[in-house]
């Protein structure tokens, strides 16, 4: 009876996933992409960090839905290729609060929802929406903040120009402490990226 309930509460999350994530893919083709590198990346760096089969399984998850807030936001302002206006910022800044409210509307995915809150904090409180600090972020959010970072650094986007693997790295390192967890910074750069190298 336990085993029949697992796996009909598994697909259902999975259904819930499938069907929230081709509307996000359907949205923006670019931002699906990405959520897909976030959450494999996400899941290698869980991997080298030792987490189990179930925090594994949560993490890849909330890799792949961290932007799904976006999906609220403008295109126009996604795709603008020049600097954002501080209105356009501050819209932008509103994705991690309105991704947490579209996965706590599925009992399933609420666990989640608070990776995908925080994944902007930054590790020095300087970061939003709440301005946590340290291990005030849960560590979700946090491996999601290098991921992602990296992910962006490293792929087109509009508004900013694209850094080779190098360059990322170097800006990862410079920022630890600052805008990352300096142990996560260290695994990712030393167990999951020079494993891709």
């Amino acid at each position: 009876m336990y085993e029949h309930k697992a796996i009909e509460k598994h697909s259902m999350l999975a259904s819930i996933i499938d069907t929230t994530l081709y509307k996000h893919v359907e949205k923006n083709a670019k931002a699906g992409t990405h959520s897909n590198r976030v959450s494999q990346l996400c899941k290698y760096l869980g991997q080298a960090m030792g987490l189990s089969d179930i925090e594994l399984y949560k993490l890849e998850i909330s890799g792949l839905f961290h932007d799904i807030g976006k999906i609220a936001i403008q295109d126009y302002i996604l795709d603008k290729p020049g600097k954002l206006s501080e209105q356009e910022w501050k819209e932008i800044m509103r994705h991690p609060e309105i991704g947490y409210w579209i996965l706590c509307t599925s009992l399933e995915m609420s666990d989640i929802a608070k990776y995908v809150l925080y994944h902007h904090e930054r590790y020095d409180g300087e970061g939003y929406p709440k301005g946590l600090r340290e291990r005030e972020i849960p560590l979700f959010s946090r491996i999601i903040s290098v991921v992602d970072s990296y992910d962006a650094m490293t792929n087109h986007r509009a508004y900013k120009e694209t850094l080779d693997q190098e360059m990322a790295i170097c800006e990862l390192v410079n920022n630890k402490g600052k805008q990352f967890d300096p142990e996560i910074v260290e695994v990712f750069i030393e167990k999951v990226l020079n494993r891709k190298l």
